[in-house]
């Protein structure tokens, strides 16, 4: 990947179920991507062993992490260790830009 990725240049991939996402840029070791969500949209609860750290950039998401649920506004962000289950529900149209380190290789495996 390039040092520099414009945004009107990175492919938007839909994951259905109100969900797209952006991979902005990454290294071996560090990943920062970009999800978009519609009104209700679900990130299910999952886990891997990836460190994770996300921004609220916009709209209100109900978190949970282990089994401790907070609404998150824009703004914003929560961290997820390793292995530590996790899932969103947006309550509004919202984006979430997520770091992971290391990079996410399963988000390249179709």
């Amino acid at each position: 990947m390039s040092n520099f990725n414009k945004n009107r240049n990175i492919l938007m991939e839909d994951l259905r179920g109100g969900i797209k996402r952006q991979i902005l840029g990454y290294e071996s070791q560090l990943m920062l991507v970009r999800v978009y969500f519609d009104k209700g949209a679900v990130g299910a609860v999952h886990n891997h062993p990836h460190q994770q750290v996300s921004f609220v950039e916009k709209g209100c998401f109900e978190v949970t992490i282990n089994d401790k649920t907070e609404i998150c506004d824009a703004g914003d962000c929560f961290t997820v260790p390793s292995d530590v289950k996790h899932g969103v529900v947006a309550l509004e149209e919202g984006i979430l830009v997520d770091g992971f380190s290391p990079a996410r290789e399963d988000f390249f495996k179709k």
